[in-house]
Parts: C-alpha cells; structure tokens; sequence
C-alpha cells in the first residue's frame, strides 16, 4: 500500500513534479475542458466584438479571439548622439471594429515609458489591411534610461472619434547601434 499523504517530514522536498506525482493536488497541472472538445471551457462561451456566440470550433486553442494583426518597426541606438532611432514601418493585417466604419483614419502612437514618458504618434493613414508608415522618429536619450523601459505602441483610430484599437509593446533591453527589425503582434487594448 503506498502512502498518498503529503510528507510530514519539516524541510522535506518533493523531488518529482511530474503530473503522475500522486503527492500534488491534481488541479495544479489539469486544465477543465469541454466534453465536445479539446477547447478550455472558459474560451467556449466567449463572444467576438460584435457580440455574437461563435462556435467552439472557430477559436483557437490559444483563446485568443481573432487576429488584430501586425506592426512593423525598426530600432536603432546612436550612441556618438544618445540618441534612438525608432522607425514605424507598417501595419499588416490589421482590424478593427465595426463601429469604427469601412476605412478609418488610423495613426500609431508610442510611448517610451521613461519617468517622464515621451509620446510621438504618427500620421493618420487611410485603414486598410496593409498600411505604410515609413515614419522615424529621433529623441535623445542616454542608453542606460532606455534600457530599463519599454516602448509602446497604440494603434488608434482618428475618424470618426479619437480610439485605440490594439496595441502592443517592445523591451529595450538590448538596444545597440546594430538596426533591428521588430514583428509586434497586436493585441486588444487593455482596459
């Protein structure tokens, strides 16, 4: 007969984490899923921007509810000018809400997230499902403030009324005089 208690021993390890550990609590390493298939159950009942149930077999595994797209952006330090180079190059496969209308305005925005933030935003282009930016812009910051931020983007809408979409964001860990060439997913706005 095993032993199924959890061991009295004080300072005892459990060596083995494996999920046929019968020492763990089971719920530790199952997930609850739905009888009709391999989709968490919480993801079955989600509903997408417009409102409507969607059917379990059209989310994706990741419970993510639809693809907002992507954004292109280049990356580069001048250190002889402490200086950062950022370049918005695209936007690809973008999308939006319904009530946002058929081609909306849409601009980036960016956020470098020092003490004292610096915002820049783009020009507005006409939304479509790849849009060319081409845009740089430059600030002078010394690399040691950079390193411990992140830069944010917000892709918003301009018409018919001012709203964020998606975004998404970047560390700058490791910015360096070399260009870098960055595929950001963008996800939903957080509340």
């Amino acid at each position: 007969v095993s032993d199924l208690r959890p061991s009295t021993l004080p300072g005892s390890l459990d060596v083995s984490r494996s999920m046929f550990d019968l020492r763990s609590p089971p719920h530790r390493f199952m997930k609850r899923y739905d009888s009709v298939s391999s989709v968490p159950s919480s993801a079955s009942s989600r509903k997408d921007s417009q409102g409507s149930n969607r059917s379990l077999d059209t989310i994706t595994l990741s419970g993510d509810e639809r693809d907002f797209g992507r954004l292109n952006v280049k990356l580069c330090y001048v250190s002889s000018a402490e200086q950062i180079w950022i370049t918005v190059l695209h936007c690809k496969d973008l999308t939006w809400p319904s009530s946002c209308g058929e081609n909306p305005r849409i601009c980036v925005k960016g956020i470098l997230t020092l003490p004292k933030p610096v915002h820049f935003r783009s020009s507005a282009k006409e939304g479509c499902n790849d849009i060319e930016f081409m845009e740089t812009f430059v600030f002078a910051i010394k690399l040691q403030s950079l390193q411990a931020v992140r830069l944010v983007f917000k892709i918003q809408t301009q018409t018919p009324r001012k709203k964020t979409i998606g975004e998404c964001s970047l560390a700058l860990r490791e910015l360096s005089s070399q260009e870098s060439n960055h595929w950001l997913d963008i996800s939903p706005p957080s509340k």
